[in-house]
């Protein structure tokens, strides 16, 4: 008796140690007392993190064109002054256009397309995109009193005159953000002074030089014959020269309104040596709101 049930016992462990195993089923793995515990799920998927709050002492400069703005702008030196109207809008296609009409003292009409922040995209050259850069260009940042940031314009451009190779550029390029106070109807009001210089120096190659006194020969053309009649020869030597640009400017921007309150400002131009073309001299510089922007200047013009 006893041994039947002692067999059968023995019947009934071996059937349940030969038990195949569920198909998928894993036993965990015990963690090694040295390794760290996992995170969480909801720490290893956390969520991207936010923009930190804009900073109340810093305001952002954007040209705001939702409505065509128009200036004024007039170039003063000595008694001779001329004026050219300045509108700027928004296309139909989303992108910011100005365009450049001169008013009176001649000049030619120009256009372009620039970026919100007023950067030059597309048009103009030489003293035009000169003075764009400087009334139209804003900072990239946010930035508050006492911030300070760069332009991208060529004040100096000797590239037309001939025979002159460029030996040394110096710049000194600075826009500031001196104060930020409340205007009219919760407006803003940025004052920017800008304060930048350029010198380009070089060497001006066979250039013309004085003429030698002509031999006394015995015989004159006249008696009121005079040295400098004689033509003038080429010089096989390099005459050292160079001009300097140097910008003093103001502005007041409308935070809110997205635009010039005022700004006006002083281009002063030195040359040493003889750079044809180029003359030593100040300019002034002053942009005016427009109340109305004429109706003919917003029809679209082809691009030349």
């Amino acid at each position: 008796m006893n041994r039947r049930i002692i067999g059968l016992l023995a019947t009934v462990c071996l059937a349940s140690a030969c038990k195949p195993e569920p198909v998928g089923e894993m036993e965990p793995i015990p963690r090694p007392p040295d390794m760290p515990a996992a995170p969480a799920r909801a720490e290893a998927e956390k969520k991207p993190a936010t923009a930190p709050a804009p900073d109340p002492s810093k305001v952002v400069l954007r040209w705001k064109l939702d409505a065509p703005t128009g200036f004024r702008l007039t170039t003063s030196s000595g008694s001779d002054e001329t004026s050219a109207l300045f509108v700027l809008r928004k296309r139909e296609s989303g992108d910011y256009a100005f365009r450049i009409v001169p008013e009176k003292g001649g000049g030619e009409e120009d256009q372009g397309t620039m970026s919100e922040r007023g950067f030059v995209l597309d048009g103009l050259s030489g003293p035009l995109h000169t003075t764009a850069t400087l009334v139209l260009e804003l900072p990239l940042e946010p930035v508050g009193p006492d911030a300070a940031w760069t332009l991208s314009p060529d004040l100096v451009d000797l590239s037309a005159v001939r025979n002159f190779v460029e030996k040394k550029t110096e710049r000194r390029n600075q826009v500031k953000l001196t104060a930020l106070t409340p205007g009219d109807n919760g407006e803003q009001v940025a004052t920017l002074e800008y304060d930048l210089t350029e010198t380009v120096s070089g060497e001006l190659r066979g250039a013309p030089k004085a003429a030698a006194p002509p031999k006394d020969t015995g015989k004159k053309k006249g008696k009121d014959a005079k040295a400098e009649d004689a033509p003038a020869a080429a010089s096989d030597k390099e005459q050292v020269t160079s001009s300097e640009v140097r910008v003093k400017a103001r502005g007041e921007f409308l935070v809110k309104a997205g635009r010039w309150r005022s700004w006006e400002g002083t281009l002063t131009t030195q040359t040493q040596g003889e750079l044809p073309g180029v003359s030593s001299g100040e300019r002034k510089l002053r942009l005016t709101p427009l109340e109305t922007v004429p109706q003919e200047l917003l029809q679209p013009q082809a691009k030349k």
